[in-house]
């Protein structure tokens, strides 16, 4: 698979904190790439080293094969999670504005803006200052003005900040629709639900350097525990060696939950036979972890909001 970007051996340092040590990256073409980890892990600094909003001190980036210079940005797309809108600008204004700062000419970016104005419901924005409107209603005038000159590359940072639940689903059909048309997305969140419904790959970057890297399914194989929740009715007696009752519950309607693990030689259908032969069976099903639950195993904590940047 060919990689859109390409991060090797990449450092930073600013007086005594390293805020990133020897990463490696590879973006694949066409997909959503989760950069993960917690506050200060390093993650806004390798976004603000691709964008050439700041300089490394080691390692090289590569951008669709070529080694990465400023010429490349215009190719990008980049949400910032601190917005930057004029807040005394009209949205019109503003969207034509910073499109022909990406080379588009103001007839070519008037006439994507009435694309983006029909598809997200934003007419009579036009006219409004940004400060005028509501967070959510600048959130998208945001996103559009990242996305509006169709950049091959994107890269959004809490994309889904200050959005009510409506419009950040439609804000993630569009996530979608634009990795169909061929676009890469780097996504950076501390949402883990976003991430199991969104990334392809993800990486995880913990105190400056990265500590997990692949396909988000694989990763989530690998950190299976050979455990199972059920759901039955009935008396459950002693299981054989080798599966074990984790943890038991009872509901008022009599029905209990259990989570049984398993020895690693053996399966779900021995399992299974064993229950089967004792009691009803309403639910069965593999206890796969979450990225939430990966995250805090390796981390140790659970992914806040961002109180400082690094």
């Amino acid at each position: 698979m060919s990689s859109i970007l390409s991060v090797r051996n990449v450092s930073k340092q600013y007086a005594n904190h390293k805020a990133l040590d020897n990463v490696s990256l590879e973006i694949p073409s066409n997909k959503i790439f989760g950069l993960l980890g917690p506050n200060g892990a390093g993650k806004t600094t390798l976004i603000r080293t691709i964008t050439q909003i700041i300089s490394l001190d080691m390692g090289e980036i590569y951008f669709d094969g070529q080694k990465l210079t400023p010429q490349h940005v215009n190719q990008m797309g980049y949400l910032p999670e601190e917005r930057g809108l004029y807040k005394k600008m009209k949205v019109g204004e503003q969207l034509i504005y910073l499109a022909q700062l990406k080379g588009l000419s103001a007839q070519e970016a008037k006439k994507r803006i009435l694309y983006w104005v029909e598809r997200l419901d934003m007419k009579g924005w036009s006219e409004k200052n940004i400060e005028d409107l509501s967070k959510g209603m600048q959130q998208k005038v945001q996103f559009v003005a990242t996305v509006l000159h169709e950049p091959k590359f994107l890269i959004l940072d809490e994309p889904f900040s200050g959005f009510d639940p409506v419009n950040a689903e439609i804000i993630k059909n569009e996530i979608l629709e634009l990795k169909k048309k061929g676009i890469t997305i780097l996504f950076s969140t501390h949402r883990m639900e976003s991430v199991e419904e969104l990334c392809d790959h993800i990486a995880l970057i913990n105190r400056s350097k990265k500590i997990l890297d692949g396909k988000t399914k694989e990763i989530k194989n690998q950190y299976k525990s050979n455990t199972y929740k059920i759901s039955y009715s009935g008396n459950l007696q002693t299981l054989p060696q080798g599966m074990n009752i984790i943890n038991h519950h009872e509901h008022e309607d009599g029905t209990r939950d259990a989570l049984i693990g398993l020895d690693s030689s053996i399966k779900a259908n021995d399992l299974l036979g064993h229950l089967i032969s004792q009691v009803e069976i309403h639910n069965f099903q593999e206890n796969i972890p979450t990225m939430n639950d990966i995250f805090i195993k390796l981390v140790g904590g659970l992914p806040q909001e961002a109180e400082a940047k690094v």
